[in-house]
């Protein structure tokens, strides 16, 4: 939808300039209007409506108050989309890392500053406190809450509370490995779980094929203490494993008494996601939910749920001593919205935001060799002989499009190259659409020059 869309406030019995800015609102909520797109001009409007124009003049300045739209001149009012980026404000930020895209009208923005004005107003000051190691009961109940919903039966017992995903892993490392143990994982695996491995000494072993007959061929092998996985939009490949690996992964582990390290901080954006390994191996494995990757990396929440209680403690005092504790706000605010439905809400918009960028992104791409997830927001490229990932990468950087080589992700060895592209982060669809296009032309440059 652009210009065409047209407010309806018939049931509104409040002033007529809140119902159209309220229509609006509900409007770009519900995915009708998205980042970029130009609301009618004000005239027009005010003539389909039968209204005057003050009245649509003040919606507008309403809207416009509210983060919903900004006027760009002769051309029009738009809404509101991520603001634009320059070399200066690419030096600020970190475009390697894989961040959700900023949702349409600043509906993240809006949802956090009255959510943390409301838990502000209650005057208690609870929440500016330091918080009860791995967390509140509060904060672990929905903590467990979340988890349940990706078909975990979860305990508040066994959540842990952290500041983001990367604390959780370090917690679980820390509390279940000893230098020179050996973790299988993927060829290529999550670049932030590589460097803490790197930290803490420990031994990646690559798989032949992520699957149960390859983590039994790699137990043959050598000593395998445990396995890591990102199972659902696996950070970078995409891949995400069906019911029946998931299965055998966890019957493997079992049978070699592996710890299993499930990273599953992408599974909340799956509208039907699939049973975690978890639900196979219990006993055995620490699930981890996050929400900086589902929502916003402001957010510094994750949960964990270990295999059992005494696991719990040593995962919180672990997580005690090396960060204290999650932010207490911000898991207050989580806590408040997974009660409230706005968490569902903020998801949903998240889902049609990826939606729009993943078809974007297959139009200009289309016909390359990439790998993707309905549901994410990267993308894996192969590609051709000749043309060095990291030369791409930093061709793509002025583009403040996150283009990543492969290289960072290996574990096992190899020459092929590959790129991580993100679709999220601060651009907007009209500049990532302009950044593809360019890595476009480059990739099909280096082809052609292969051919002649």
């Amino acid at each position: 939808m652009t210009e065409d869309w047209l407010p309806d406030f018939t049931r509104s019995s409040g002033p007529k300039y809140l119902a159209i800015a309220d229509a609006l609102d509900a409007a770009i909520e519900r995915g009708e209007l998205s980042s970029g797109d130009r609301v009618p001009p004000q005239r027009e409007l005010a003539a389909h409506l039968g209204v005057d124009l003050t009245t649509v003049t003040k919606a507008y300045d309403a809207a416009r108050r509210r983060g919903l739209i900004e006027a760009r001149g002769r051309a029009g009012s738009f809404v509101r989309g991520a603001a634009l980026i320059d070399a200066e404000d690419i030096a600020r930020i970190d475009v390697g890392m894989n961040m959700p895209p900023e949702l349409p009208g600043d509906l993240l923005g809006r949802a956090m500053r009255a959510t943390m004005a409301a838990l502000l107003a209650d005057g208690s000051g609870l929440r500016l406190q330091y918080q009860p190691a791995g967390g509140g009961l509060a904060d672990r109940a929905a903590g467990a809450r979340l988890i349940a919903r990706a078909g975990l039966a979860a305990s508040d017992d066994q959540v842990v509370v952290t500041a983001g995903a990367q604390n959780a892993l370090h917690a679980i490392l820390s509390a279940t490995l000893r230098p020179g143990d050996a973790v299988a994982c993927g060829s290529f695996v999550y670049s932030g779980f590589k460097a803490l491995a790197t930290r803490l000494g420990l031994r990646l072993a690559p798989l032949p094929t992520v699957d149960g007959e390859g983590l039994a061929a790699a137990c043959r092998t050598e000593r395998i203490r445990a396995l890591y996985l990102v199972p659902t939009n696996d950070n970078p490949t995409t891949t995400t494993l069906d019911t029946a690996t998931r299965w055998s992964l966890a019957d493997q582990a079992r049978a070699h008494d592996l710890i299993v390290i499930e990273d599953d901080v992408y599974a909340a954006l799956c509208a039907a996601p699939l049973p975690p390994i978890a639900t196979f191996a219990p006993e055995r494995t620490w699930y981890v939910a996050s929400v900086a990757k589902t929502l916003s990396p402001a957010l510094r929440v994750a949960y964990v749920q270990a295999p059992n209680i005494a696991g719990a403690l040593r995962l919180a005092a672990d997580v005690h001593e090396t960060a204290i504790m999650a932010p207490p706000l911000n898991a207050a605010l989580v806590r408040t919205w997974l009660s409230d439905g706005q968490y569902d809400r903020l998801v949903a918009a998240m889902r049609r935001e990826v939606a729009r960028r993943q078809a974007v992104a297959a139009d200009i791409l289309a016909g390359l060799p990439v790998e993707t997830h309905a549901e994410g927001y990267h993308l894996w490229l192969s590609l051709p002989t000749g043309l060095d990932a990291t030369e791409l990468a930093d061709a793509m950087r002025p583009s403040g499009l996150s283009v990543v080589p492969g290289d960072r992700f290996r574990v096992a060895l190899g020459t092929d190259q590959a790129v991580r592209v993100s679709l999220g982060g601060l651009i907007d669809q009209n500049r990532m659409a302009r950044a593809l296009r360019l890595m476009r032309a480059l990739v099909d440059t280096r082809q052609q020059r292969s051919l002649v």
